[in-house]
Order: structure tokens, then C-alpha cells, then sequence
């Protein structure tokens, strides 16, 4: 199964995120370590943010301040005491008057005293290391009345420290980082498909080319520079492909016309000469003109002019075709049928419609055997097909990368490929029918031409 090509989107994408995914990291663990190794600071911030939580459950109500709690707050802040840590909490108004506390002498050893005005801030170190063993309190505005809470954590059995921690990465470096990683994954992809806008537009105006116009050219208007090169660089290629095709459609046609003369003028010489090796010779000389009419009919297919389409009757164009092959059909022991069930009117190049069908006409002439009966219908709608009930196509015509269409039998396929060619100058589909001792039917539909 053929992978996808990645998109240039998704590229640049992906190494953004990778490498603001690091720069995070990597800001994150520089914040992380300023703290865990900065006591004082972290200390601070810990109790900053335990003190902020008790303010939320601080009322006052006609004059008096109370303390309200829920469960999930009495248990995180209960008095503890033993080997793992013990956690005091007072809270008092800037008169001293005692709102909550859960100590006594504890309180006298690390609080301020009472009779002491509330500081906006106030912090001391009770023991050194970690896990911390700090006091502190923190002053605030409830209801016009200043409220003091004081907290002392020794050995943090709760770990504050870690949760002070965490709350400052997230709410100073991953929120906000986030939120920029975000907005410039954002620009990025707009910036990106905002200058691949040009790129589309190239490759959209590439598949409309007319394969036809050798000067048709890619445009250049309003492209950044990067993709201008790319496209004059493209449009310098079309003109050496043009060139080449040129010389390959001159090439084709030159040399059929000039090998015709002498090709005729030995037919000439050896229909003169009574012997079987002569009929052979001009048999193989049959072949050779063929082929050299075939060559022509794919040069002329070649070099198409956009100016030749016109509106055409393919009735009348089989009809036409009928008429003058006939003949040639009656002469290899051969029955031609045209039938007209009425086709509409089609933009087409009738020369080429004629030699298409001509070159359908000759090979179901040609690969099936005498009595074989041939029929060329018009319709209805924009359709024509040719039939016939010989022996079915045993020797398609394969693809081979130097010399084009090959049959298994070793003989150039130039009347299907011409048949192809054609079809495609006029956005026309191509349907065989075909099955061995069954015969074959091949119609090209017009649709697109109508």
C-alpha cells in the first residue's frame, strides 16, 4: 500500500510542538530548581498560599468575625502532633481579639504576641531544612476589619511545601505556557497555509493546462520568491518539453512522408516481377506503409490545434467513414453495417473522430478471421462503437517503457494508442466489450464533448 506524503503543515507542526514541548520542560525544571533551592522564597510562597485558603472561610457578620470551615479544611489544617510534623493555626483580629485557634502554649512560643499590631507579613525559620518548619502570618481586609492568620508548620505533615510547589509551576509557567504554545501552533499553521496559498494556486493552475497549448505556462503573479523560482524553474522545463515534443511530432511526420515515395515506387517495381517472393515483399511493404500511416495519424494527433474544434454530427461523421472504408472491408471477405440511432451534436476535431474510427474499423478488419461481420453505430446520445463477432481481442497492446504500446506478439499497438489519444484530446471515454470466439465491441462516449 502506497504511503501518503506528509504535508508540510504537519511537519513544521510537529517539530513546533517537539521543541516547545522541550523549551517547556526545560523552563519548567529552571523554575522548579530557583525554588527547591531558595528556602526563604519557597517558604514564603507556601505560606502566602495556606494563609490565602484560610482567608476564603473568614466572615464578618454585623461587626463579628468567624472562622467556617468545611471538613475537607478542618482536616487539613487540624492541630497535629508527633514525630511527623505538627501544624498550629491561630486567627485574630488587629485588636486581639482571638477569632480560631488550636493551640495554647504553642501559640506563645511561635506567634506573635497578641497585644502586638497585625504586620501585613511577618515569617521566621523555626528549624532549618527541608521538610520546612517556618511560622508566619499574613494579614487581611474582611468586611472593613483587619483579620491576622498565624500558622505554624513544623516538619510539614501535610505537605505544603509540594502543593505550594506545584500551584506556582502551574499557575506561572504551564498555564500561561500553554496558552502561548497554543497561540503559536495557531500562527503557525495560518502563517503556513497562508504562504502555500501561491502553492495551491500553482498546482491548480498546472492541472488546467491545456495539453494542447505548447505555451501554456504556469503564472507568476503574486508568488513569494522560494515558490517564483520553483515555478519559473517548472516553466523553463515546459518549454524544453515542448521543444522535445516538437521535435519528436516534426520527427514522426517527416520521415513517414518521406519513406511513402520510395515505399510506393518499390510496390511499383515488384508488382512487375512474377514470383511468390515479390507477393511476400509487397505484403511486407503493405505493413510497412501501414504502420508509416499509423505514425503520421499519432504525429497529426500530436499537434493539434486548439482552434480546430468545431461543432460536428457524428452521424455524419460515421456515415461518412462508412462509405469510404467499405471497399476495403469487402475486399478481406469482410461485412461493414453502419447503423444512426441518432447522436447530438458534439465540439470535436472531425478529422480526428474519423481516423479514430477508421483505425477501429481496420483492426477488427485485420484480427478476425473471413465472414466476420463488422457494425458501426452512431447513438444514441453522444456514443459511437464498433462491433464485431470474431474471435475477441487475444492480443491487447501492453505499455513498455521504450517503445510505448507492444502487443504480446511483438507488433507495435499504434492503432490503440492512436484510438487513446484521440480520445483523450476530446475528454472522451473508452468502454471494450470483448471475449474470446465472442467478438468485440469498443464505444467512445462524447459526453464530456457535448
Amino acid at each position: 500500500m502506497k504511503t501518503r506524503n506528509p504535508s508540510l503543515i504537519g511537519i513544521v507542526a510537529r517539530r513546533i510542538i517537539a521543541f516547545s514541548l522541550v523549551a517547556m520542560a526545560i523552563q519548567i525544571g529552571v523554575v522548579f530548581a530557583d525554588y527547591w533551592f531558595d528556602d526563604d522564597k519557597l517558604s514564603v510562597l507556601m505560606l502566602q498560599q495556606e494563609t490565602e485558603n484560610l482567608a476564603a472561610y473568614i466572615h464578618v457578620r454585623d461587626g463579628v468575625v468567624s472562622y467556617e470551615p468545611n471538613h475537607e479544611m478542618r482536616e487539613r489544617y487540624q492541630d497535629r502532633h508527633g514525630d511527623d510534623g505538627s501544624i498550629f493555626l491561630r486567627i485574630r483580629t488587629a485588636s486581639g481579639v482571638i477569632v480560631y485557634s488550636n493551640c495554647t502554649s504553642e501559640c506563645a512560643r511561635h506567634f506573635l504576641p497578641v497585644s502586638m499590631d497585625a504586620p501585613q507579613f511577618w515569617k521566621r525559620l523555626i528549624a532549618p531544612g527541608k521538610p520546612f518548619s517556618v511560622a508566619g502570618g499574613q494579614t487581611f481586609e474582611r468586611g472593613g476589619t483587619s483579620v491576622l492568620i498565624e500558622l505554624a508548620i513544623l516538619n510539614d505533615p501535610n505537605g505544603f511545601m509540594y502543593r505550594a510547589l506545584l500551584h506556582e509551576m502551574v499557575d506561572s509557567m504551564i498555564v500561561p505556557m500553554t496558552l502561548m504554545f497554543c497561540l503559536v501552533i495557531g500562527a503557525t499553521i495560518w502563517s503556513i497555509r497562508s504562504a502555500l496559498k501561491p502553492v495551491a494556486m500553482a498546482a491548480k493552475a498546472a492541472d488546467a493546462l491545456d495539453p494542447r497549448d505548447s505555451s501554456a505556462r504556469l503564472p507568476l503573479t503574486r508568488m513569494p520568491q522560494e515558490i517564483a523560482r520553483l515555478v519559473t524553474a517548472v516553466n523553463r522545463m515546459l518549454t524544453r518539453v515542448a521543444d522535445l515534443i516538437q521535435s519528436q511530432k516534426l520527427f514522426s511526420s517527416s520521415i513517414a512522408h518521406e519513406i511513402r515515395t520510395p515505399v510506393s515506387i518499390a510496390k511499383m517495381e515488384l508488382s512487375r516481377i512474377n514470383d511468390p517472393r515479390a507477393r511476400n515483399a509487397e505484403r511486407d511493404l503493405d505493413a510497412l506503409t501501414h504502420i508509416l500511416e499509423q505514425l503520421t495519424s499519432l504525429a497529426r494527433a500530436d499537434a493539434v490545434d486548439p482552434s480546430a474544434y468545431q461543432r460536428t454530427s457524428l452521424s455524419q461523421i460515421g456515415a461518412a467513414v462508412a462509405e469510404a472504408i467499405a471497399p476495403f472491408v469487402f475486399d478481406h471477405d469482410k461485412s461493414l453495417e453502419f447503423v444512426d440511432e441518432g447522436s447530438p451534436p458534439v465540439t470535436a476535431i472531425p478529422a480526428l473522430v474519423e481516423n479514430m474510427l477508421r483505425n477501429l474499423i481496420e483492426n477488427a478488419v485485420k484480427h478476425n478471421p473471413p465472414g466476420t461481420r463488422i457494425v458501426l453505430t452512431c447513438g444514441p446520445g453522444p456514443v459511437v462503437s464498433v462491433e464485431d463477432n470474431g474471435k475477441g481481442l487475444v492480443d491487447l497492446p501492453e505499455h513498455h517503457e521504450d517503445l510505448g504500446y507492444v502487443k504480446s506478439s511483438g507488433q507495435l499497438g499504434l492503432g490503440l494508442k492512436i484510438v487513446r489519444r484521440i480520445s483523450e484530446l476530446h475528454q472522451a471515454t473508452i468502454s471494450v466489450d470483448t471475449a474470446p470466439e465472442r467478438g468485440t465491441k469498443i464505444s467512445i462516449d462524447f459526453s464530456a464533448a457535448a
